[in-house]
């Protein structure tokens, strides 16, 4: 049997994982021949698809709504209602929380869709574990709590309740302002987009670890080796019931943590 580093010199092996990791175009034949490989990857075809089925299930859910809902329109309305009454009404009342409600359940329900690709066979990436969408996300939310504050309070009185501490001493202000206009107007939507996709990153690369690895001791020549490979096997599915978790988990968290800012928004004083 070859070993695996004459294996790995030739570059017949997809191990370890790399940027063809990402890669999309090698699915279907002469793809790569074409200019679609370029923007086509598992990550771009996860989150069209993500958002189409997201589209079609809503407009299937609500295509004739009825007083006694339906299966799909009550999976439909429980979905909206969770976030609805958990972050937008809880945060900022019923009056300005009905308002931004259907932002926070677009929001959390695109987060959970693109998370839940991590554990789908053939895809097992989430376009989360990619920065740039937990960052669009994160300067969105951040978009909408400045247009938020600004309206309500002014310019200068939204930065003014932003940055000025109430019930501070005046003589420690040279201190205070610069780290609240830092961490309340700079790193928001920084913090927001790092949690997110720390989280999603490191899940994807903990499962490529334990099912990677459980291929590699497969095709070892050692059989006590060979043997280790039920339990590698046996942890990616472990550590996949835990991702399932973190999924659910970190939309609900990016969602909560967008409702408090934007309730932080709308606050006489921080």
């Amino acid at each position: 049997m070859t070993d695996s580093a004459t294996v790995l010199a030739e570059g017949d092996s997809h191990f370890p994982p790399g940027i063809h990791s990402f890669d999309f175009r090698d699915w279907f034949t002469g793809l790569s021949d074409t200019a679609l490989a370029h923007v086509f990857t598992t990550i771009t075809f996860a989150v069209w698809l993500g958002v189409a089925v997201l589209i079609v299930f809503f407009l299937w859910a609500y295509r004739k709504p009825q007083i006694v809902p339906t299966k799909k329109q009550w999976i439909a309305e429980s979905a909206y209602g969770f976030i609805r009454n958990t972050v937008a009404i809880d945060q900022m009342g019923k009056k300005e929380g009905v308002k931004f409600a259907p932002y926070l359940a677009t929001l959390f329900l695109f987060i959970l869709v693109m998370n839940f690709w991590a554990i789908v066979p053939g895809i097992q990436v989430s376009p989360m574990a990619h920065i740039a969408f937990p960052a669009m996300l994160g300067v969105l939310s951040w978009i909408i709590y400045m247009a938020v504050g600004f309206k309500k309070h002014g310019f200068i009185g939204f930065l003014k309740i932003t940055c000025v501490p109430p019930g501070a001493p005046w003589f420690i202000y040279p201190l205070l302002i610069p780290i609240e206009f830092l961490q309340n107007l700079i790193l928001r939507p920084v913090t927001l987009a790092l949690r997110l996709f720390a989280n999603m990153f490191a899940g994807h690369l903990i499962l490529l670890v334990f099912i990677l690895g459980g291929f590699e001791m497969l095709n070892s020549g050692n059989v006590f080796i060979q043997g280790l490979s039920v339990f590698s096997f046996a942890m990616g599915i472990a550590m996949t019931l835990f991702e399932l978790i973190v999924i659910l988990l970190q939309a609900y968290v990016f969602t909560l943590l967008t409702g408090m800012y934007i309730q932080g928004s709308l606050a006489d004083e921080h």
